[in-house]
């Protein structure tokens, strides 16, 4: 209010030459009105057109002519500073001013001001390094206000953007990345990384899409740093961020070849295991056969003596009444021995014939009994005696019959083949429910010549055999352990050189969506 003096220090300058004009440009650009409390209110030159006259005029400052009328006391001067190196201005300013009017003569002015002058140099030379370094750094380097404001940049950022200087200054920063759209930097796995500092009180880096000038998406590998005040909030971001758009891209080419070649070395894995599966399958088959042949020996000889007997009673053209009864029970046995055959000869079929992996409910105890009966003569001519421990409350599983079956028949050929020699072998045959991990469990243990230690490593390779020549191909247990894992299971190993061997089997209930899983495995403990 007009007459009422501020609490700021009001300076006064006389002369209005180039030091006038220099000291008021620099006072505008705020040098001295920020931190500093006094401010240039006056200046004084006789010539109206010196430039510090000028400069104050455009600037709203009271200009005069004379000195003498800044003593006024509604100019409320504090402080003259003597621009003209005249020493009888400041001789005759001392005599007449006022008490309260304190003043700086231009040769005191000028030390402090060329002073300033130096140190004003060295900050310039010392800001055209740090420029020249930052522009010469090809990665963005960004100035960002916590109002998100660009407030600098380097030249990498505006010569691979597109943009210039002008364009992005002051401007918010997710309307020049994200093209005005302020909630993309807060959509999916995308975080506002000014938020995450601010939040998280450190600094942060992601990876995130961004718009250059045409709209084309760039992808950046940014690092937001805070620079904290004293109070502990922030006065500026500083970004540094690089264009790794080409990179990404490579990354997931290399991906995508990769997933075509996992896919590729998949299916021929598939057509392999399927050439296995069918080779060991007629390998199994011709063991299988050999072993029906003289399974179904027993009863066709059981059925000839029959039927020659009941042509040799018949022979004279007259049956006896008390013969009838011994007729039926001779066809009641020929029946029998007939369905026996069937049976065998069913299940072989069932064995040998082609088809997919087809998932149903089986019944694990039922397949294992099925199993058993058709290996019957081979464990018969090892001499092998079979102790079951089956579960009765045992849950069906989804799975496939007939290749668990081709399974099994591989485990209970290995054991018996194992137990030869032995004269005393046994195989125990265990099936359990855990409850725990929701999976059947079955152990076939034999008490044979066991698994040499160099050989364990090897036992599920396709090819590996220790039998003799025309025992095996060494496709059994290969076969064995990928139709395990078929089903989502695993299969670990028991073995001891000259004490036995114990395949533990574990298969879950369910199969995902009916699909082949592949998270079983297979392992051994010695």
């Amino acid at each position: 209010m007009k007459g009422i003096k501020s609490s700021a220090t009001n300076i006064a300058l006389v002369g209005g030459r180039t030091y006038c004009k220099e000291l008021l440009e620099k006072t505008n650009l705020g040098y001295m009105d920020s931190d500093i409390s006094a401010r240039i209110v006056a200046v004084s030159d006789p010539n109206p057109d010196s430039p510090g006259i000028v400069l104050a005029k455009k600037l709203g400052l009271k200009t005069m002519s004379d000195y003498y009328e800044l003593y006024s006391p509604e100019n409320h001067i504090d402080l003259i500073i003597i621009l003209t190196p005249e020493s009888s201005i400041l001789e005759d300013i001392l005599a007449t001013k006022p008490d309260n009017i304190r003043v700086m003569s231009y040769y005191t002015f000028e030390i402090f001001w060329k002073a300033i002058g130096v140190q004003e140099q060295k900050l310039r030379e010392r800001n055209e390094e740090v420029e020249t370094i930052l522009n010469s750094i090809q990665d963005f380097i960004i100035v960002i206000t916590p109002d998100k404001e660009i407030f600098e940049v380097n030249e990498a950022f505006l010569n691979k953007m597109g943009y210039t200087s002008d364009e992005v200054i002051g401007r918010k920063c997710y309307e020049i990345f994200q093209g005005e759209n302020s909630d993309f930097c807060n959509s999916g796995d995308i975080r506002c990384p000014l938020s995450e500092v601010i939040k998280n009180k450190r600094y942060n880096q992601q990876v995130m899409p961004r718009l250059n000038r045409d709209g084309e998406t760039r992808y950046f590998e940014v690092s937001i740093f805070p620079i904290w005040e004293k109070d502990g909030k922030i006065s500026k971001f500083i970004e540094v961020s690089r264009d790794i758009t080409e990179r990404k891209k490579e990354a997931e080419e290399i991906t995508r070849r990769l997933e075509q070649m996992v896919e590729e070395r998949t299916l021929k894995l598939k057509e392999t295991h399927a050439k296995l599966l069918h080779q060991d399958k007629m390998a199994s088959l011709g063991k299988l056969s050999a072993s029906v042949v003289h399974e179904i020996n027993n009863p066709i000889a059981g059925i000839i003596n029959l039927t020659k007997l009941l042509k040799r009673l018949t022979a004279d053209g007259s049956i006896h009444a008390e013969d009838v009864n011994d007729f039926n029970q001779y066809l009641e046995l020929m029946e029998t021995e007939t369905w026996r055959v069937s049976r065998i000869v069913s299940n072989l079929l069932t064995f040998s014939r082609q088809s997919e992996m087809g998932f149903e409910e089986v019944n694990i105890n039922r397949l294992i009994e099925k199993t058993l009966f058709l290996n019957s003569n081979l464990l018969m001519i090892n001499q092998v005696r079979v102790k079951r421990d089956l579960d009765p409350n045992l849950p069906d599983i989804v799975g496939s019959e007939d290749q668990l079956q081709q399974a099994f028949i591989n485990f209970i050929s290995n054991a018996a083949e194992s137990m030869e020699t032995a004269g005393k072998g046994v195989l125990n045959v265990k099936t359990r429910y855990s409850p725990v991990d929701d999976k059947i469990k079955i152990a076939f243990k034999d008490n044979g010549v066991g698994i040499l230690q160099e050989n364990f490593s090897k036992l599920f390779e396709p090819f590996f055999t220790t039998k003799k020549k025309g025992k095996g191909v060494g496709l059994g247990l290969s076969v064995a352990y990928g139709i395990i894992e078929e089903h989502g299971g695993s299969i670990h190993v028991n073995s001891k050189e000259g004490k036995g061997t114990t395949f533990n089997i574990k298969l879950p209930l369910k199969q995902v969506s009916f699909s082949k899983n592949r998270n079983g495995g297979a392992n051994g403990q010695h």
